[in-house]
Parts: structure tokens; C-alpha cells; sequence
């Protein structure tokens, strides 16, 4: 399963190019704080949307800190943000988030990089808003451990190739863990995501301009004929 892992990698990463501006992820830049709320407005919503909001915040505020978010208001945290949408709870989540770290940030973030990696994740699960996806995120884009985030995209192309059963995030998050080296898992990620909005969408998946398809239980179950 490793060879087929390697060679899904290499064949999405010669039609994809990975462009930062696309995952807001990637466009996060500062400090812990800000990589969190980069992540929890990306929650439910299109990378697109979270990076405006935050492009909001950062365009009032310069540098995210917990305590320049504290400094504004709630109501015009939530404006800011609204292009995200959910924006009241969004909010109310980010002031939660700034009001449990500040005056802690760089402590709070020099004992997470002490750990290993669940031990990590349960403490960056403990934060207001962050879950399982979230805490992968965390780990692997701004701490650099070995995860492997999983969102909607990923789910379903790899339940799809039918490399898991079920689909629950623990098992798809595991199946990619164990089939690649570590230095490709965040590549890896994010080539997934985009094949799932470029090819393997939801709705409508373009089957027949897969570059994967060799590989895939639902394109030949679709396609029978066709293999």
C-alpha cells in the first residue's frame, strides 16, 4: 500500500501546483495565536472565506495577539470576521481563545513543542474551538509533528479510492499516516484538498480526468466497463 500511497503522491503533485494564498493555513504567518484563529475561521467554511476574514483582522489589528483581540469590542470582532460566517460564535470562540492565552502564549507554546504528539493534541484539544482537525492542523502546519488533518475533501476522496471503511477521521487521518514518510504529509494534504475541489468533488466528480482513478473502488464500480 505504500508504493500505491507514493504513487497517488507523485501523481497529483506533477498536475497540482501548491499555491500558499489558497489555504489560509499557509497564509497565517505570525504567531501561535494567530495560526489558531486562522484554523478556527477556516472551520465549516471555504479557505477562500476564512482568508478574507482574517485579512480583516489583520488589516485592523497588524499582528494577531491575544490582547489586541481583546481590545476590540465583540460586535466589531464579529463584523470583522463575518465573511467566515457563523461570525457571533466565531467571536465569542476567538475571545475565549485570546482571554485563556494571554499573558501565556509563548509559555503555553513552548510546552506543546516539548511534547509528543498526542500528548500535544490532547492539550491543543483542550483550547476553546479546537478539535481533532484543528490540533492536527496546528501540529503539523505550525509545529511541524507528524499529523495528518483531515477535512471533507480528504474524507471522501479516501473513502472513495475505498482505502478505509467507514470514514471516520481517526481511520482516514491513520491509513495516510502509515503509508507515507512524515515529510510528506503536509505536500500530501494539501494535494488532496485541492484534487477534491479541482476533480473529486462532492457532486459531479470528473471520474474520467482522475489521474487516480486506476486506484479507485468508486470509479470502477461507476465505470465497470471502463477499466
Amino acid at each position: 500500500m505504500k508504493e500505491v500511497c507514493t504513487r497517488i503522491y507523485e501523481l497529483l503533485s506533477r498536475k497540482y501546483e501548491i499555491r500558499e494564498g489558497e489555504f489560509v493555513g499557509l497564509v497565517a504567518r505570525g504567531n501561535l495565536f494567530e495560526h489558531l484563529v486562522a484554523v478556527l475561521l477556516s472551520q465549516n467554511t471555504s479557505d477562500k472565506n476564512a482568508i478574507k476574514a482574517l485579512s480583516n483582522l489583520k488589516g485592523k489589528l497588524g499582528e494577531l495577539a491575544p490582547e489586541k483581540v481583546l481590545s476590540l469590542d465583540t460586535g466589531e470582532l464579529a463584523q470583522l470576521i463575518k465573511p467566515a460566517g457563523l461570525h457571533l460564535q466565531r467571536a465569542e470562540r476567538i475571545v475565549e481563545l485570546a482571554s485563556y492565552l494571554r499573558d501565556r502564549l509563548e509559555e503555553f507554546e513552548s510546552e506543546v513543542r516539548k511534547m509528543d504528539v498526542p500528548e500535544a493534541r490532547r492539550v491543543l484539544m483542550n483550547l476553546p474551538g479546537v478539535g481533532e482537525k484543528t490540533a492536527d492542523v496546528l501540529l503539523l502546519v505550525y509545529f511541524g509533528k507528524p499529523a495528518f488533518p483531515v477535512d471533507t475533501h480528504i474524507k471522501r476522496i479516501t473513502t472513495r479510492l475505498g482505502f478505509v471503511k467507514g470514514g471516520s477521521y481517526k481511520r482516514v487521518s491513520g491509513f495516510w499516516l502509515s503509508c507515507l514518510p512524515p515529510d510528506k504529509y503536509l505536500e500530501t494534504h494539501l494535494l488532496l484538498i485541492q484534487h477534491g475541489r479541482a476533480t473529486c468533488k462532492a457532486r459531479k466528480p470528473s471520474c474520467h480526468e482522475c489521474l487516480i482513478k486506476e486506484f479507485c473502488e468508486y470509479y470502477k464500480s461507476r465505470y465497470p466497463h471502463q477499466q
